[in-house]
């Protein structure tokens, strides 16, 4: 078996397993915090917190990656998670659950994200080589969505309907294993430095925005990437108490219509080489904006189960299409020895929107309603549709295709 295979395979083995114990906890956090209140601002509150940490420390975690050994990085967060997790079974198991717990475990485990996502991120270059890229990436994106919105919430909508221990039991688990499957990388992990200078970390951070910016392309996918990514926070913030109050759904009916995101994703990853081959990046990529507006629009209008967990198929689908290629684009064009900073940069804006859209889309359903509050993401997917068509033209394609991004790799 080859270095490229090998890791390709345990790359896509420990996105699985981490995944799909995120997965749990995106499902089990927020249903937990629907047994101590009614309020949709508090309830979106969780994965306010739990996305927060995107905001205030991803630029430094961006320089940590960029001068840490990366594998190493990834058994510190998966160590964070297990202790989190573990912290808040304790709690659930002496019956001392309160929400302010309920968040403070929900920013470790984001904190945990960031480091564990930025590090996972900057491997790839050195765990594969330019020609096996694509299919890597495919594979770890698919594997991510599948455990992340698939299979990992439908898990966790079965566990917490026998207990909410044993959904979190099974979380640590998954975190457990990730740290064991992370050693069986084979490279070396740690960027190498052109000098022996070690620049403050602040100086660092700033490098990391600089070259975001001067990279128009670059800015342009954090830019889109903040805006659609609002969307998925709001339907995440509000799609458990709306399905579960509002719309009779029971826990297990909750995960999986969340499931339906995953599903999408799934296709999304089987299909994205040939859709790039029959109609270009650009396109494909493009389709997104008009996936992840399905995906709030839908339940803005109807109550309909059926055709909301389309809308989250299609957005699912979308957001997988534009995550793939994103990645094997900026790979190709951000030196090794950035790609910590860079992703940390990039994901400052796209991560970073996901607090703000959850906050906004409690506070937008507390005054309005929740049908206002999803019509209101919806048009705001909108914003996104003049600056992609002006920047990323065909002509910038064509000069893709020219440094090996070509819409048949």
């Amino acid at each position: 078996m080859t270095r490229a295979i090998r890791n390709t395979w345990v790359l896509t083995s420990f996105t699985s397993v981490t995944n799909l114990s995120d997965g749990i906890v995106r499902v089990t956090l927020p249903l937990m915090a629907t047994s101590l209140t009614t309020s949709p601002a508090l309830v979106s509150g969780v994965l306010t917190a739990l996305t927060l940490p995107w905001l205030l420390v991803a630029l430094q975690v961006g320089v940590l990656v960029d001068r840490a050994d990366r594998r190493k990085l990834l058994w510190v967060a998966n160590g964070m998670r297990v202790a989190a997790v573990f912290g808040l079974l304790a709690a659930v198991s002496t019956g001392a659950l309160t929400l302010p717990m309920l968040y403070v475990a929900a920013a470790a485990l984001g904190v945990a994200d960031v480091i564990a996502l930025t590090s996972a991120a900057a491997i790839v270059p050195d765990a594969v080589p330019p020609p096996e890229r694509d299919r890597a990436n495919a594979w770890v994106t698919g594997a991510e969505t599948l455990c992340n919105e698939f299979a990992g919430p439908f898990v966790g909508g079965l566990l917490i309907t026998m207990s909410a221990s044993i959904a979190l039991g099974a979380t640590a688990g998954g975190y457990l294993a990730g740290m064991a499957l992370s050693a069986l990388l084979v490279g070396h992990f740690k960027a190498v430095r052109r000098t022996d200078a070690v620049p403050s970390m602040r100086r660092e951070a700033a490098e990391g925005l600089r070259y975001l910016w001067s990279q128009r392309l670059l800015r342009l996918f954090a830019f889109a990437a903040s805006v659609l990514v609002t969307c998925w926070a709001a339907w995440f913030a509000l799609m458990p108490l709306v399905a579960t109050r509002e719309w009779g759904l029971s826990p297990t009916g909750y995960s999986v219509l969340v499931g339906a995101l995953g599903f999408g994703g799934l296709i999304g990853t089987i299909a994205v080489n040939a859709l790039n081959r029959r109609l270009g990046r650009r396109r494909v990529m493009f389709s997104n904006v008009f996936l992840t507006c399905s995906m709030v629009a839908i339940p803005a209008v109807t109550s309909n189960v059926w055709a909301v967990g389309t809308g989250a198929f299609l957005g699912g689908m979308g957001g997988t299409l534009w995550v793939v290629n994103t990645r094997a684009i900026s790979q190709s064009l951000v030196d090794g020895g950035m790609m910590g900073r860079y992703s940390a940069a990039s994901r400052l804006f796209s991560w970073g929107s996901l607090p703000l859209g959850a906050a906004l889309a409690g506070l937008l359903a507390q005054a309005l309603g929740y049908r206002a509050a999803f019509a209101v993401f919806a048009l705001t997917t909108m914003v996104v549709v003049v600056p992609f068509l002006r920047t990323f033209t065909p002509r910038v394609q064509q000069e893709l295709a020219a440094v090996g991004m070509s819409s048949r790799s």
